[in-house]
């Protein structure tokens, strides 16, 4: 790539851009942009759990570093609706004050889960379109329209005075979009006219080849699923992609059938985005789920939440047999239109195994094209590289091994390597007199959050329950006579998730004969040498190593 003539670097001040999620993972994506003591955030998305983490609700980056500074933010932008961008937007509100800028869609969705948080009234909603220009502290940003998976997303341009810094958000290039709103093509040329010091781009489907394919191709592959299905449709996707709700209001009005969404978030996504204008479904066409449930299973199609498997979710309730007004039926057919979040296969490849069992015909990505990435591909990924000529590149949102392809790739149209940094969270890049470095790095360690506990959940304690899920815990209680310094009783086991006790009377005999003897002979810390003794004892006979408590009482 020609190194641009027509950049604007002006060399004034020192820019900093500071990853703190996406930037490791697929989620929790948020960007902030730091120039002059002021901050600018892009996105407060979550993630959801990897498998190991047990009890786990969702993850939350670390927003240590701007609660520190939480007088310095000048702004919040939200790129699009999508639960990675919006995800942690209460916990941040929660602790900086900062309006917040978000195109009508996206604004509608903020509003109904601030809502539910009692956030509403006491935040500043400000609505932007694409197309629009706002100055937001010493930046200067351009939305500009990004075809993606929901509609009414933007990508950034933000004029600072070290540059102009073009930020994607979540794209792809889709020349026939369900909305009929493609990407656009000539804000890019214009950015690229302008002369961008650097592109922060979307790193999703970085070892994908070729071109992602257009959500059209889903309206055949409903089409198809509804000429053939015999009894009720049930599609489960995700509460914010209000484009495949059309396409299915589509199907299901070509076919004679009524359509029922089910699950709160579902239900409050689709009822704002009618209400705006973007889902466009005649009112005879909804019916309520109670309603569907009394109809003829061949006039009914259900769309649900719980296309990744997550057990709360209407899909995972139905595929357990636990939810109160759907149960799987002979002939239905249930629809997965989504693709697995990495990380979170085997929770919906046990889903899709228990709704065959329960008797559903399950139709899902690998054996018919229900689905489509709203990402781009390494076609678009160059083509979007060579509209823009950026003297900079910074691979977003993805893994790591997704940001060192997408590397490669920016490699091989011409940006030298070291115009480019593959950072991980945390990590910042300066930007000063037209040149490129690492700065420091801040906290970006992962927050988990658990019911209603926000970062209480510390590695250690995710490493207990992972023992406990896997190893099980054994209780034991001992009474001393304080005189004698000896057991006045035989001591009290309590296993659970080890083993069964009626099926190992030796074992236990034998564990607590080590216990009587550990506790006569114990000079220090009793509690600490049982611990211990039965540790080996129990490793020793069964190759296991529960969780192993000890409670010692003097009488």
């Amino acid at each position: 790539m020609k190194k641009n003539e027509k950049s604007n670097h002006s060399g004034k001040g020192v820019l900093k851009i500071i990853p703190l999620g996406g930037l490791g993972e697929v989620g929790a994506n948020m960007m902030l942009y730091e120039y002059d003591d002021q901050i600018l955030v892009v996105d407060t998305g979550m993630m959801f759990p990897e498998n190991d983490m047990l009890g786990i609700d969702y993850i939350i980056p670390d927003i240590t570093y701007l609660i520190q500074r939480r007088n310095k933010v000048k702004g919040i932008i939200i790129t699009h609706g999508h639960e990675d961008h919006t995800g942690a937007i209460r916990h941040v509100l929660e602790e900086i004050q900062a309006p917040i800028y978000a195109t009508p869609l996206t604004r509608g969705l903020l509003e109904v889960k601030l809502a539910k948080n009692g956030l509403a009234s006491r935040v500043h909603l400000e609505t932007i379109n694409a197309g629009d220009s706002r100055k937001i502290g010493p930046f200067k940003v351009d939305f500009f329209h990004v075809c993606h998976s929901i509609p009414d997303g933007v990508g950034l341009g933000i004029e600072t005075p070290a540059g102009l810094i073009v930020h994607t958000g979540d794209y792809k290039f889709d020349h026939t979009p369900v909305d009929n709103w493609p990407t656009d093509y000539a804000k890019l040329a214009e950015f690229q006219r302008r002369g961008v010091l650097a592109l922060l781009a979307d790193s999703t489907n970085a070892e994908r080849a070729g071109w992602t394919p257009s959500e059209r191709v889903v309206d055949d592959a409903l089409d198809k699923v509804f000429r053939e299905a015999k009894g009720r449709i049930i599609i489960a996707s995700f509460a914010s992609l209000i484009s495949r709700m059309q396409q299915v209001g589509n199907a299901a009005l070509k076919h004679q059938r009524k359509l029922a969404f089910a699950g709160t978030s579902m239900i409050d996504n689709a009822k704002i985005a009618r209400k705006l204008g973007y889902l466009n479904l005649p009112d005879d066409l909804i019916v309520s789920l109670e309603e569907a449930n009394n109809m003829r299973a061949s006039d009914v199609t259900v769309m649900c939440t719980g296309s990744q498997g997550e057990p709360t979710s209407i899909l995972g309730k139905i595929s357990t047999g636990t939810h109160r007004l759907l149960d799987v039926k002979a002939g239905d057919t249930i629809v997965l239109s989504s693709h697995p979040i990495p990380g979170n296969e085997e929770n919906v490849y046990r889903t899709i195994n228990r709704l065959f069992e329960r008797g559903a015909n399950v139709i899902y990505e690998a054996i018919a094209p229900v689905h489509v990435s709203g990402h781009a591909s390494q076609e678009e990924m160059k083509l979007l590289m060579h509209l823009t000529q950026p003297q900079f590149f910074i691979p977003i949102h993805g893994e790591l091994r997704q940001l060192h392809q997408h590397a490669l790739l920016a490699q091989q149209i011409g940006i030298p390597e070291k115009n480019i940094a593959v950072i991980l969270n945390g990590q910042s890049v300066v930007f000063s007199d037209g040149k490129m470095k690492l700065g420091e790095r801040v906290p970006a360690a992962y927050v988990y959050v658990d019911g209603a506990g926000v970062g209480d959940v510390s590695k250690d304690v995710m490493h207990d329950r992972e023992v406990l899920s896997e190893e099980g815990v054994m209780v034991i209680n001992l009474i001393m006579d304080k005189f004698t310094g000896k057991p006045s009783r035989e001591p009290e086991i309590i296993s659970r998730g080890f083993i069964a006790y009626r099926d190992a009377e030796d074992l236990m005999a034998g564990l607590r004969t080590r216990v009587v003897e550990t506790a006569t002979r114990a000079n220090g810390n009793i509690q600490k040498d049982i611990e211990q003794a039965v540790s080996n004892y129990l490793y020793k006979e069964t190759q296991r190593r529960p969780m192993i408590f000890v409670n010692v009482v003097k009488n």
